[in-house]
């Protein structure tokens, strides 16, 4: 089975054309309309998005406290999609305590987000796969619910 794995430009042209098409009032795919979402959740992205000339190739320093935007929105995706087919098990119902503990999607999803970003970090660290048990413990531990069996 092949996974789609993007290019770091294609993924920054996906959220510049989905932006883009939207301003334009054009017509959006499912995928760009959870993008769109996503963008109006960060409007310090904006500036960004509406300059892909300058923004395309950018280099963001994370040791300089340098966010990417492409990879926070790019989270929130992965996030949201997960909660879209409860994969891996148990993460829409977390989300849900999540949501009502922060009264506020942003909120949780930037809590799924940490567990998502540490899991990966993980990943790359062991030169493994991703750990969806342990990803799943991370989320129920700070949706504060029992962990699934």
């Amino acid at each position: 089975m092949a996974l789609f794995n993007p290019s770091r430009d294609e993924v920054r042209q996906f959220f510049f054309d989905a932006w883009a098409k939207f301003k334009q009032q054009q017509a959006l795919t499912d995928l760009e309309k959870m993008a769109v979402g996503i963008i109006h959740m960060h409007p310090e992205y904006h500036a960004i998005l509406d300059h892909p000339e300058q923004y395309l190739t950018q280099a963001y320093f994370p040791e300089m406290g340098e966010t990417n935007p492409f990879l926070h929105m790019s989270l929130h995706l992965s996030i949201q999609e997960q909660i879209s087919i409860n994969q891996p098990i148990g993460i829409t119902p977390a989300y849900g305590h999540l949501c009502r503990r922060f009264q506020q999607e942003h909120d949780a999803q930037h809590v799924l987000l940490e567990c998502l970003a540490e899991t990966i970090w993980l990943a790359q660290r062991n030169q493994s796969g991703l750990d969806a048990a342990h990803y799943l413990h991370l989320i129920e531990q700070k949706a504060g619910i029992a962990p699934t069996p």
